[in-house]
């Protein structure tokens, strides 16, 4: 029997429109990012499946014809991925040309590409291309950088370069090459780039742009939810945690279906969640916990299975890398039979594959065994579940994570692992989450056209949400809310607010207070931390505009946990994990008598979190990291104390007078305590003198 699993449940309308094409042979994502085909700086945010390879051949082949460019450099992170831009008979399905690329210059199917010390026949290759009169031309990111070294960014003049899995580039210009080489491309301004990513969060800690480069670019969104809203197969996704104890391979059949398609990966062998009995033991034991091992398939290499019911299972073990075997379940799962075919393989074993590119679209559970420090990662390992495909209603990725234990020398680790997931799984949430248009609250507000108010729709005297379900949108009026001034206020509102929620709950003593710390004011969470944040990451925004977006950023997150917290006050003790998102806003909404910015700022927007994470795991470890916790809070930091300081001025600007030590109100009390605090810090010279 499998255990229930802590999650976040969202289910989608299955209208079909991601799938329908138009009279061009295009989906919806691939003809909105083909109405901007004349820019010359292109970004396309689309989710994994959404057809980001095929919206690059419409737009490549148009720039070659229509626009004057001389070729086209398709460039992808692995070997593998090249296989996305084979040719495509595209007029067969209404568009005026074909996708054609002449095997010799489809460089990843080269011997030796992406070694050093074999890269000069791929450089050589590229430079044949460029004086050559073809026009297409496919590599790998590597030989792309090794190419660039020799021929120079003056070599590239006057043609489009394609940029397949963006966020593998970094603006780190000593760390990331191809960052380095993006940068110069960018500043001599004489070719054309179109970059394609399906994550979310551009670079988990160094952004792929800088912020000058990045404002040149045009940006095409497609959101999660218009891409599972549109399908017409796949009702409802899930993601959730499950905390275990011991060697993981002695609870995976907790959470293994084996009427499941399903992708495992196991974890890295240095990881500490592994067994250190070897990687292909612990491949061998889960297939032990999903049945009685029989033989292998001759011709696929898969492992044979019987269950416990009688049926088999075929499963393809990627983490044995013997030349012969690997070789032959790889071609097994590339083979046509593995997409025309449900029963064609039932379980993927993988460890550093089948993620990224990998597209089995009957996978229905993606199992990942430890944490994952990429927010790209994790969504890319989420992408290979949401593909949609015949009689596949659910989908779920479950991260299976080691449970704190007191008893552990590594304890504190675990207990950053944790805290590290559930940031992860809030982050999720907002990016599968319809998206949010905040509007602040006036007497002169209207309802938008195509949305829908709810029973009694829309009442000029309140604030009103509205949900727009073809485009997946809400529309939100909150009394209060600060609108943008700059050009960069809006854009990061309308765009980026997954971002700036992404380092927030990503902050680890931010996500640490607000998940155990039981005298936390949310406040401090949600006007200090996050107003950090916002500085931090846009330090050329005026104060006005970093409150804009400060604002923003702490609605979005809070209104989605508090939709999780609405609808799970319905539901019984067995699905109290789980919610629907969209019906909950309007309830959250409801419930209050004013949905306004002082609201959202009492929230904790960890506490919906805690309320699952005291369901998953052990009460007496659960107590254990609250304890480690607790016993880390510090005093205030001079630049803590500063930053409340400036906010009992805002305090004083608003009522006219300071905040009083003695308040009932705890966030004036710590308020008046943290400016004291400054003064105290200032009269002892800890600050710089202006």
């Amino acid at each position: 029997m499998t255990k229930s699993i802590p999650s976040v449940s969202v289910n989608y309308a299955q209208t079909g429109a991601s799938t329908t094409s138009n009279e061009m042979g295009m989906r919806v994502m691939q003809e909105r990012a083909y109405e901007m085909r004349g820019e010359q700086y292109l970004l396309i945010k689309s989710p994994p499946a959404s057809g980001k390879s095929r919206a690059l051949m419409f737009i490549a082949l148009d720039k070659l014809e229509n626009q004057g460019l001389k070729q086209a450099l398709i460039i992808v992170p692995e070997r593998s991925i090249g296989a996305s831009f084979a040719n495509e008979p595209l007029s067969k399905f209404g568009f005026w040309a074909d996708w054609e690329v002449k095997p010799e210059w489809n460089l990843c199917n080269a011997p030796g590409v992406d070694d050093p010390s074999r890269s000069e026949g791929t450089v050589k290759a590229v430079r044949r291309f460029l004086e050559s009169e073809d026009k297409i031309l496919v590599c790998t990111h590597a030989t792309f950088r090794f190419a660039v070294d020799q021929l120079g960014v003056d070599a590239f003049d006057n043609r489009l370069l394609a940029i397949d899995e963006f966020h593998h580039v970094s603006a780190d210009k000593e760390g990331n090459k191809l960052g380095a080489h993006l940068g110069d491309f960018i500043a001599r301004d004489k070719l054309h780039l179109v970059a394609m990513t399906g994550s979310y969060f551009r670079g988990d800690a160094v952004p792929v742009l800088s912020p000058e480069d990045e404002a040149k670019f045009e940006t095409v969104t497609y959101t999660y939810y218009e891409q599972l809203n549109g399908y017409e197969h796949l009702k409802t996704l899930d993601i959730g945690y499950y905390f275990y104890s011991g060697p993981y391979v002695d609870t995976v059949a907790d959470v293994l279906d084996p009427n499941e398609k399903t992708i495992v990966h196991i974890p890295n062998v240095n990881s500490r969640e592994s067994t250190k009995r070897g990687k292909t033991n612990e491949a061998t034991e889960i297939m032990g916990a999903l049945g009685e091992w029989i033989g292998k398939d001759d011709v696929t290499g898969f492992d044979l299975i019987k269950c416990v019911d009688g049926h088999i299972l075929k499963v393809a073990d990627l983490v044995d890398d013997g030349p012969d075997r690997h070789d032959k379940v790889l071609a097994a799962l590339k083979s046509p039979d593995a997409k025309k075919d449900r029963d064609h393989v039932d379980v993927i074993i993988a460890l550093g594959m089948a993620k990224e590119g990998f597209d089995w679209i009957w996978c229905e559970h993606a199992l990942t065994i430890g944490y994952r420090s990429s927010l790209t990662e994790i969504i890319q390992i989420i992408g290979r579940a949401t593909r949609d495909a015949p009689n596949k209603k659910r989908a779920r990725f479950t991260n299976l994570i080691t449970e704190p234990d007191a008893s552990e020398e590594a304890v504190r680790e675990a207990v950053n692992d944790t805290l590290k997931a559930i940031a992860a799984s809030l982050l999720m949430e907002q990016v599968l989450a319809p998206k949010f248009n905040f509007t602040p609250k006036t007497s002169s507000c209207v309802p938008q056209d195509d949305f829908d108010y709810g029973e009694g729709g829309y009442d000029p005297e309140k604030a009103n949400v509205g949900f727009n379900e073809n485009t997946g949108q809400y529309h939100i009026e909150v009394k209060g809310l600060a609108e943008p001034k700059s050009a960069e206020a809006t854009r990061i509102c309308k765009e980026d607010l997954n971002e700036v929620i992404a380092a927030f709950v990503q902050d680890k003593s931010t996500i640490e207070r607000g998940l155990f710390d039981k005298e936390i004011i949310p406040e401090e969470l949600t006007q200090v931390s996050m107003g950090k944040i916002v500085r931090d990451r846009f330090p050329d925004l005026d104060s006005e505009d970093q409150e804009v977006v400060r604002q923003h950023a702490i609605a979005a997150l809070n209104i989605t946990q508090q939709a999780k917290a609405a609808v799970n006050s319905d539901r019984s003790t067995e699905l109290a994990a789980n919610t629907a998102l969209i019906d909950g806003v309007r309830k959250f909404a409801l419930s209050v008598t004013e949905l306004d910015i002082d609201l959202i700022d009492r929230i904790n927007p960890f506490g919906e979190a805690y309320a699952i994470l005291s369901k998953a795991m052990n009460e007496t470890n659960l107590k254990q990291v609250e304890a480690i916790i607790s016993a880390k809070r510090m005093k205030l930091s001079p630049e803590e104390a500063q930053q409340y300081a400036e906010k009992a001025r805002e305090f004083k600007k608003q009522r006219g007078r300071l905040p009083n030590a003695d308040s009932q109100d705890a966030w004036e009390k710590l308020l008046a305590d943290g400016a004291r605090t400054f003064l105290r810090y200032k009269a002892e010279g800890k600050y710089e003198q202006n």
